[in-house]
């Protein structure tokens, strides 16, 4: 089963104490990129949110964002700064004491200075903080491969039907070779004709020179290689692991060998049917780039 490189996941979790929300959103990319937001309290549990999701993706670049609101208000504290706030009023007795000025100050207005009165969070047990986010993120990284899963049926689909099509223009090719060939005979012999008029006509010449031009736009390993390369990504298809990076060598291959076939050919014809080749191959490996 393939699975498309976009996708999306939503879960949380919530309590009396607390509520932790998890999304993902990605898109395509050549490796897996984790661009991980969440709160600073969920920083020491950055290794394990990664190796939890490698476990559901491969391929993508993928945003994570953890959101956490806490009902109890128990995880911070008021810390007083005792060796600040005594140098603040150090500092203002002696401007007092140089400016002949009041020394007015409160409590009040003391405790307002920057950092004398801060808000801390408290420390919290490693251990819990991931239990509490190990179920929201599993939860959002198995709606998220479900997601990639069903657009990749979609795109599966798809492939199916533009390979269906590259066998059909294959064949078309095939078809069309001999044609090229009899036609080239009959307008060889009807040019000797006319050239010798009455004079007999060597066969045998004409017949070598048939084969040389047959020699000479032979794409029968061209079409053969093309059939097998469709077979074969048929099959990718259906694997469970790096489907996008072997079809897309395959798409490559296939891309050669219709311009192989363009090199070659002498017919109008055929060379519409591998313009059109290259242009249906090139919209598959388009495809295959938002595949896992």
């Amino acid at each position: 089963m393939i699975k498309s490189m976009t996708g999306f996941g939503h879960a949380e979790k919530v309590t009396k104490q607390q509520k932790i929300t998890v999304e993902l959103k990605s898109v395509n990319h050549r490796y897996l990129d984790l661009n991980i937001k969440m709160p600073r309290k969920f920083n020491m549990l950055e290794g394990q949110v990664r190796n939890l999701m490698k476990q559901y993706m491969q391929r993508g670049k993928v945003d994570v964002f953890i959101t956490y609101e806490d009902y109890t208000g128990g995880n911070v504290a008021l810390k007083y700064n005792h060796d600040l706030a005594a140098a603040y009023l150090g500092y203002l007795k002696q401007m007092s004491e140089e400016f002949g000025l009041e020394n007015d100050i409160r409590v009040s207005t003391l405790s307002r200075y920057p950092e004398v009165l801060t808000m801390e969070e408290q420390s919290v047990d490693e251990e819990e903080l991931w239990k509490s986010l190990e179920e929201p993120l599993r939860e959002a990284c198995e709606k998220f491969v479900e997601t990639r899963a069903r657009e990749g049926a979609h795109l599966k689909e798809d492939l199916l039907a533009k390979l269906d099509g590259l066998d059909e223009m294959v064949c078309k090719v095939e078809t069309r070779s001999p044609e090229v060939v009899r036609a080239y005979r009959e307008k060889l012999e009807q040019k000797v004709h006319d050239l010798l008029e009455d004079s007999q006509i060597d066969d045998n010449r004409i017949a070598a020179e048939v084969v040389l031009f047959s020699d000479k736009i032979c794409n029968d390993e061209e079409t053969v290689r093309l059939h097998s390369h469709i077979l074969g990504m048929k099959k990718i298809l259906n694997e469970q692991e790096g489907v996008g990076r072997k079809m897309d060598f395959m798409a490559q291959e296939m891309n050669r060998e219709a311009n192989t076939i363009l090199s070659k050919s002498s017919d109008l014809e055929v060379s519409d049917i591998a313009i059109g080749l290259k242009t249906e191959i090139e919209k598959i490996r388009e495809q295959i780039q938002n595949i896992e």
